[in-house]
């Protein structure tokens, strides 16, 4: 008799479901399946559903009928069962984050916490059910005039690849607290998260409420362009953001946008340098190979310090390795997918033939178990000049640009000079220079001694092609809401 082998911690984690989720059940997707894999092993992680048009209409028809009775529950109903999905996903943190880390490359050690930032997400939410208040307005005797805030009705939103659970969980919070019935497109590279999540959380909300339809730019292109979809919300690139709102546009839907970055870290000659090392690395996001939309890819070094912040990223990246994203003591992940790293590589040959010095990495790892992943050590380009395309164009890898500067002005030209204009970083210990510095870079958020850290509450979004709207706060919140204006006459 043979002795079967128990399974691993991956199999168990496997959601059982592949299919569409819509109206509170699984639906097969007419438009077929899509093989996803895992960008650490190269191994195939099975078939997913593919929605095409015709799926996607479906997904919407249920959410529009499911609308009715999701907006006229009363609110602090409605913030009750979102509570309860908060519960559900930090109960199942652990396999959710096993789930992404071998689905999207990042490491399981990381991801953990993004089913954490999912819960209070949805805990932060619900608790602003309450607020979304209106105005009185006084006319006069006689006349009581009154401003309310309503729902759109269905939402549909579409997520990035390098945050699939939280994106997909936590971006659902807002709209649904407004009141609205929410369609989600995950990322095609890494949608095994979001079936696990329906699974997890099928029955907290009415049948319609949340629905899910994975696939490609078939999906993506008929959910942005559907007529009972009258609000949109991506987080992507610069490209998938010009074509939603042509999408949108066509029929005037409201949209928000959270595109890509190509942000500085500013360090001034009197910053306190251990820090501002700290900082630069911090802020490139290393863990998740640079794949992140505020990682800070171009450093601007004060020339006075440049020799010594340069000597010293250079040591501190060390303590970045790439590993399998499935263990935990991995500190640096693989990159999603053959077509993104075969774009990072291309752009470090760029660099290279631009007359950038490559300073460290650049290549993939020596280590065998990672032969068959795609990995690329950490990348560090000195000698930058702001004209390069490394320096101008994002490429959302493990690419770090240093380039030195000595007059302030012409930094800050340098420094706005891009189309994108997400976030900045800082690192001074004179106060004027921080509050001058702020106040002159085009970015939507920005730190000042510090990286990369969210805050919940705060409103996160960019300036120019990096984005329009603001999330992750109470603005975000009233952006799923129209105001409606009532006159009465007694």
């Amino acid at each position: 008799m043979n002795q079967q082998l128990a399974p691993t911690a991956l199999e168990r984690s496997l959601p059982r479901h592949r299919d569409l989720y819509y109206d509170g059940k699984w639906h097969k997707a007419q438009g077929g399946t899509l093989e996803t894999f895992n960008p650490g092993s190269g191994e195939s992680l099975g078939p997913c559903a593919e929605a095409n048009a015709d799926d996607v209409d479906a997904a919407v028809r249920a959410a529009h009928d499911a609308f009715g009775t999701w907006r006229g529950m009363k609110p602090l109903e409605r913030a009750a069962l979102m509570k309860k999905v908060a519960v559900v996903l930090r109960a199942n943190a652990a396999g959710l984050a096993l789930l992404d880390a071998a689905n999207c490359g990042n490491p399981v050690k990381e991801m953990a916490s993004d089913a954490m930032v999912a819960a209070m997400q949805f805990e932060f939410f619900a608790g602003l059910v309450t607020e979304l208040k209106g105005d009185t307005i006084p006319m006069g005797e006689g006349i009581v005039n009154m401003s309310v805030r309503e729902p759109y009705g269905v939402v549909g939103r579409i997520v990035a690849y390098n945050h699939p659970l939280m994106f997909t969980a936590g971006k659902s919070a807002a709209p649904l607290a407004a009141g609205n019935t929410v369609v989600i497109k995950p990322p095609y590279q890494a949608p095994l998260s979001a079936y696990r999540l329906m699974e997890l959380i099928d029955g907290i909300l009415p049948p319609g409420v949340l629905n899910i339809v994975t696939g490609g730019k078939e999906c993506g292109a008929a959910l942005a362009a559907h007529p009972l979809v009258p609000r949109l919300s991506l987080i992507g690139s610069v490209g998938t953001g010009r074509a939603i709102a042509r999408a949108g546009a066509e029929r005037l839907k409201h949209v928000t946008l959270e595109l890509g970055g190509k942000n500085a870290c500013i360090v001034y000659p009197d910053a306190d340098v251990k820090r501002a090392i700290a900082g630069a690395v911090g802020g490139m996001n290393f863990t998740w190979c640079g794949q992140s939309c505020g990682s800070t890819s171009r450093l601007f070094l004060h020339e006075s310090i440049y020799d010594q912040v340069v000597a010293g990223l250079l040591a501190e990246i060390k303590r970045f390795k790439p590993g399998l994203p499935t263990e935990m003591e991995t500190s640096m992940g693989a990159i999603v997918s053959r077509a993104q790293f075969d774009k990072v590589m291309a752009y470090i040959e760029i660099g290279k033939n631009e007359g950038a010095i490559l300073a460290a990495g650049g290549r993939r790892p020596d280590d065998p178990r990672l032969a068959n992943g795609l990995f690329i050590e950490p990348t560090v380009f000195t000698n930058v000049t702001p004209k390069m395309r490394i320096a101008r164009e994002e490429i959302f890898g493990p690419v770090l640009s240093v380039i030195a500067w000595r007059d302030e002005e012409e930094m800050f030209a340098q420094v706005n000079a891009v189309e994108y204009g997400l976030t900045c970083a800082i690192f001074t210990t004179n106060l004027a220079n921080a509050h001058r510095a702020a106040g002159r870079v085009e970015a939507g958020f920005v730190w000042v001694n510090s990286t990369g850290q969210h805050f919940l509450g705060t409103s996160f979004g960019g300036y120019k092609h990096s984005g329009i709207g603001r999330e992750e706060s109470f603005e975000e919140l009233i952006s799923y809401t129209q105001s409606k204006n009532i006159n009465i006459t007694l």
